[in-house]
C-alpha cells in the first residue's frame, strides 16, 4: 500500500498585536446585543443554535453579569489569504502550542485572528518570532 505523506506548509507571516484588551463572552442564543458597544479594532459575533459568542474589547461589556473570560490579547494575521492556502493557522498555532500557549482563533473572509491570554503574551511573541514570524506590537 502506497501512502502519500502530506506536508503541512509553514509560512513566515506578519502579525500585528491589536491595542485593546479583549473578552470572550457567552450569551444565550437570540440575546439582543444592543447593550454591547461595538467598536475598537476588533469585534466578532458568532451565533449558533447553542450559544451566542462575542469577542470584544473588555470596555465594551456593559455589566459584570455577562459571562466573560477577560484579559485576552489579539494578534491579527496580515492577509488576505486565499481559501485554498493550507497551513496558515498551523504556522501560528504550532509554535504557540510548543510554547504551551493556549489560543482562541477566529477567521474572517480576509484573514485570521489569534487571541492569547495576557499573562502569556510575552511567551507568545517570543515563540512566534522564534518561528520566523514578524510581530508588530505598536
Amino acid at each position: 500500500m502506497n501512502k502519500k505523506k502530506e506536508t503541512i506548509m509553514t509560512v513566515a507571516l506578519t502579525l500585528s498585536l491589536l491595542p485593546e484588551t479583549f473578552a470572550i463572552c457567552r450569551l444565550e442564543p437570540g440575546t439582543p446585543l444592543h447593550d454591547l458597544q461595538k467598536g475598537g479594532s476588533f469585534f466578532s459575533i458568532t451565533s449558533t443554535m447553542d450559544e451566542l459568542s462575542v469577542v470584544c474589547p473588555v470596555d465594551s461589556i456593559p455589566s459584570t453579569e455577562i459571562k466573560a473570560d477577560r484579559d485576552w490579547s489579539c494578534f491579527k494575521l496580515h492577509g488576505p489569504f486565499p481559501f485554498d492556502l493550507v497551513g496558515i493557522l498551523n504556522s501560528v498555532t504550532a509554535p504557540l502550542a510548543e510554547a504551551k500557549v493556549g489560543i482562541f482563533a477566529i477567521s474572517t473572509y480576509d484573514t485570521d485572528y489569534v487571541l492569547v491570554k495576557q499573562e502569556l503574551l510575552e511567551s507568545a511573541i517570543a515563540a512566534l518570532r522564534k518561528a520566523g514570524h514578524t510581530v508588530y506590537t505598536d
